[in-house]
């Protein structure tokens, strides 16, 4: 009998450790961001690390954010939508062309950083959000923070400098998949009730 609830929490742990093990973090520098009433907009920024691979300009990303809906305190706010694009460069064996395609989900933020944490007091934003789209050709999702400092005292709408930022990436679990893990355990659990009842 113990030997089969061991096995039935093996087959429920290695499915949830594949999931885990793939995150991938994709993180970008050297960016500006510019902004207006129609969102956000992240160019000419280059992607200098990959989870598994050797920092480098790696190749570059991208994004726009849906437009602008309001401020609450220190948080501005931005319909999803948009775009979000990671291209690699072939560098190292990484994919050379699109990485990762897709847009935001639900609101976007950018929160005003305080004073301390900017350089030379100039003001500073960390935009967050969700996202989902197609990674190395499989629907993905995940979450993006960019960090960036204005150069101009209107801040949001204003250029920026220093702009960097981190995007972790996961495939979502296909429904074959999910599929053969429901039936598994369906059969699991035939087999501890046969076990029982003998």
């Amino acid at each position: 009998m113990k030997r089969i609830v061991l096995i039935g929490l093996l087959a429920l742990a290695l499915p949830m450790a594949a999931f885990a093990g793939s995150i991938t973090d994709y993180t970008n520098a050297e960016g500006t961001v510019t902004g207006s009433s129609a969102g956000l907009t992240l160019s000419g920024a280059v992607l200098v690390a990959v989870t598994g691979f050797a920092p480098g300009n790696l190749g570059t990303v991208a994004f726009t954010t849906g437009s602008f809906v309001g401020t609450s305190g220190n948080v501005s706010t931005f319909n999803g939508g948009g775009s979000f694009t990671i291209t690699g460069n072939g560098t190292d064996g990484l994919t050379n062309g699109t990485i990762f395609s897709g847009s935001f989900v639900g609101p976007v933020t950018a929160t005003l950083e305080p004073t301390a944490d900017c350089v030379g007091g100039s003001p500073c934003y960390k935009i967050e959000g969700s996202l989902s789209g197609t990674l190395n050709g499989h629907a993905a999702s995940g979450f993006t923070f960019e960090q960036y400092v204005s150069t101009t005292a209107n801040g949001l709408y204003g250029p920026s400098i220093a702009a960097s930022g981190d995007t972790f990436l996961a495939p979502v679990p296909e429904p074959g998949t999910l599929g053969l893990l429901g039936t598994g355990l369906v059969g699991l659990a035939g087999i501890v009730r046969r076990k029982l009842k003998a």
